[in-house]
């Protein structure tokens, strides 16, 4: 469950960092799993990738196609990366008071996972291709093929884990654009029409007004008896 507040976090301060909760957190495993396809990726085609028949040249093993590795090992080399600087900025999403820099972040991360999880589809398609028209006689003894196929399927696993982190990064933008928190648009206007509060007098009659900075909060009221002018009386001689 996403904690209470804009885009997905509570108040600045308010929640102390919790490390079990932080590593067993759905988003948190995902970014770990994509990590760790991410390194099978572009090592298995770092170590496994490329073999040299008869020469001192190295041919790729994706049907000797160069682009086919250089795309794989780039790809796998720039999730690595992106996965790191996302679970840090995780960590530091919580203690973020701006909501424009939670907003920047999540949109930052809607984006990254978008064009990766694209870029993966395309790599998973362009790997298999490649592979599949790699003739037996191309790779003697099947050098490199478990590699090969290693790396087909955890692009494939890649997939899957950017799209959902994607669709986190879009739920958790959506329900932040309709969070009015910590800004003046969520503090409620006193209607017009509303009349005030009477302020008590100290003798039990009120004063009721309907604009109650115009008028003062206290007032004495005065006895219609002690408005009789007393006229004095004439001595008498």
């Amino acid at each position: 469950m996403e904690p209470a507040g804009a885009y997905g976090a509570g108040k600045a301060g308010s929640i102390a960092f919790d490390a079990v909760a932080f590593f067993t957190h759905p988003r948190t495993l995902l970014r770990l799993l994509s990590w760790v396809f991410s390194i099978v990726v572009f090592s298995c085609i770092i170590n496994e990738g490329y073999i040299n028949i008869g020469s001192e040249r190295l041919l790729c093993i994706f049907n000797n196609n160069a682009d086919a590795c250089n795309y794989g090992i780039t790809l796998g080399v720039a999730c690595f990366l992106g996965s790191i600087c996302f679970l840090i900025l995780d960590v530091y999403f919580p203690t973020m008071s701006n909501v424009r820099d939670r907003r920047r972040a999540v949109m930052l991360d809607l984006i990254f996972s978008g064009v990766v999880s694209f870029l993966w589809f395309v790599g998973f398609c362009f790997l298999a291709n490649q592979w599949q028209a790699t003739s037996p006689d191309e790779l003697p003894l099947a050098q490199g093929s478990d590699a090969a196929r290693a790396t087909i399927a955890f692009c494939f696993f890649s997939i899957l884990t950017w799209t959902v982190l994607t669709l986190s990064a879009l739920r958790r933008y959506l329900t932040g654009s309709n969070t009015n928190l910590f800004t003046w648009q969520h503090l409620e206007t006193v209607p017009s029409n509303v009349r005030a509060t009477p302020y008590p007098i100290a003798n039990g009659a009120t004063i009721v007004t309907t604009n109650p900075y115009q008028a003062p909060p206290f007032t004495e009221t005065l006895d219609p008896k002690k408005l009789t002018q007393q006229r004095p009386m004439a001595p008498a001689f």
